[in-house]
C-alpha cells in the first residue's frame, strides 16, 4: 500500500472493500448474514454452494472489513461486522435501480408480474400493526424467524402458506421476509391474492425494519 500520497493510500482501501463487495455471492451471504449469525455449512446450504467456496467467500469479505467472526464450541459464526456493510449494500442497489437497464428490465419482466402495487412503508405498516388492522406474517424459514422477527408477525414459511390459509382470515395481511428484492415476499402476495385475499407486502424487510428501531421480538 503505497504511504507518499494519502489520499491514494484510503482510495485503494476503499477498492478493497469495493471488490468484497463486487460478487453476486457474497451479495446474497450479506443478505443472509442480515438475517442472524450464521456458520459456514448452514450458509452454503442456504445459497447452495460447497462449503469451501462460501469460507473463501467469508475469509476474502473479513479482510475487507464487512464480516466479523467468533467461535461457538465447534462452530465458528459469521455476522455483518455493523450496519454499514447493509448501508453500502443499499447503496450499490440504489444506484442499479436508478441506472442499470438491466435491472429495471428484470423487475418489470418478474417483480412487477408479481407485484405491481405500491408496498406498505415502515412507518405505515407499524401504525396499522398498533391500531389491530392487519396480519403480518414473515415468509422466511422457520430458522431464520428464530433469529428475530417483526415484533406480533406470524411464521408463515412461503411453502407452507397453502395449508395455512385459514390462519389468515379477516384482515388485510402484510408479508414480509429478507430484503427489498427477496422473491418469497412477492411469491406469497401474489398467491393470496389470486385466492381472495387483500395482500400487500412490507417495503423491505427485517434488516430495514431492524436498521429504522422498529418493534423485534
Amino acid at each position: 500500500m503505497s504511504t507518499c500520497n494519502p489520499k491514494q493510500a484510503l482510495y485503494e482501501q476503499f477498492a478493497v472493500v469495493a471488490k468484497a463487495l463486487g460478487n453476486p455471492q457474497r451479495l446474497e451471504l450479506i443478505e443472509h448474514l442480515a438475517q442472524g449469525p450464521r456458520s459456514v455449512d448452514v450458509l452454503a446450504n442456504k445459497v447452495g454452494l460447497p462449503i469451501a467456496n462460501v469460507s473463501q467467500h467469508l475469509q476474502a469479505m473479513r479482510r475487507a472489513g464487512l464480516v466479523a467472526s467468533e467461535r461457538e464450541g465447534k462452530f465458528v459464526k459469521y455476522r455483518l461486522s455493523d450496519a454499514s456493510v447493509l448501508s453500502a449494500f443499499a447503496a450499490i442497489r440504489a444506484v442499479a435501480e436508478r441506472h442499470s437497464a438491466e435491472v429495471e428490465s428484470v423487475v418489470r419482466g418478474w417483480f412487477d408480474r408479481h407485484d405491481d402495487m405500491e408496498p406498505v412503508s415502515r412507518e405505515e405498516l407499524a401504525g396499522r400493526m398498533a391500531e389491530g388492522l392487519v396480519t403480518v406474517i414473515d415468509v422466511r424459514p422457520a430458522d431464520e424467524f428464530a433469529l428475530g422477527h417483526l415484533a406480533g408477525a406470524i411464521n408463515v414459511p412461503l411453502a407452507e402458506l397453502d395449508g395455512r390459509l385459514q390462519e389468515l382470515q379477516g384482515r388485510e395481511i402484510v408479508a414480509y421476509c429478507r430484503g427489498p428484492w427477496c422473491v418469497m415476499s412477492f411469491e406469497a402476495v401474489a398467491e393470496l391474492r389470486e385466492r381472495g385475499f387483500s395482500a400487500r407486502r412490507l417495503d423491505g424487510g427485517l434488516p430495514e425494519w431492524q436498521m429504522a428501531g422498529l418493534p423485534m421480538e
